[in-house]
């Protein structure tokens, strides 16, 4: 997977059918997505349950771009790689979930997998400049992680702006999550983030029988983030 920091808009597959995982997959991609996103929740990390290492597997038979793993959950390490066996490209563990956050990216990759690293809304960007060689994303939170649907956290914009001067040359994604739109999707390009994730914003208003309000979701998120570059 070779690294480019064009945009990128990763549905949340958080927002989509739940009883039609494989369908609504199949219709994001056909869409335009570039990367399928995975939120997966503990109830205890984050108020909210979702999906565990079998779901994750099911769904990787549909994914056919990048599947990329947000691990809200704690601890992580003994799910790593369980999740990496599910087939996980991206697997990224909060920065807060443990108290051996190095050690964590050591296992992700270890276990065959791209190592991310999320930052929730409280945390400054400085914590992660001891961990960006052992990165391959940052995911920095735009809104408090654990239910889909909530209002975009300004000022993260300008945490973005700063992880983006620390990264410098090195291959690292930045990732938004959390309220992304048309409307806040060019905030964040243009503080320098690749990948946005999506998920009230593509889902909204269709389906898998009618996908093409999805591409025009996707499209409208894309362009507009472009626009601002």
């Amino acid at each position: 997977m070779s690294f480019e920091r064009n945009i990128k808009i990763a549905p949340s597959i958080l927002s989509a059918d739940f009883a039609d995982f494989g369908r609504e997959i199949r219709a994001i991609e056909d869409q335009g997505a570039d990367w399928v996103h995975v939120d997966v929740m503990d109830g205890h990390f984050v108020p909210n349950l979702t999906f565990g290492p079998p779901a994750v597997a099911a769904f990787r038979r549909h994914v056919k771009t990048v599947m990329d793993v947000h691990l809200m959950i704690a601890p992580v390490d003994p799910y790593i790689q369980a999740f990496a066996d599910a087939g996980a490209d991206f697997i990224t563990a909060h920065l807060e979930a443990g108290p051996h956050i190095h050690r964590t990216l050591q296992a992700i990759r270890a276990a065959g997998a791209k190592a991310g690293l999320a930052l929730n809304p409280g945390t400054p960007v400085e914590a992660a400049a001891p961990l960006l060689d052992m990165v391959d994303l940052v995911c920095l939170m735009t809104v408090n992680p654990g239910f889909g649907g909530q209002k975009f956290i300004h000022c993260q914009v300008d945490q973005c702006k700063r992880l983006r001067e620390m990264i410098g040359d090195r291959p690292i994604h930045i990732e938004i999550d959390g309220g992304v739109d048309p409307e806040t999707a060019p905030l964040v390009a243009a503080a320098g983030a690749d990948v946005l994730v999506a998920g009230s914003a593509v889902f909204r208003g269709g389906s898998v029988d009618a996908p093409e309000i999805y591409g025009r979701n996707i499209e409208a998120i894309r362009a507009a983030a472009e626009g601002a570059l």
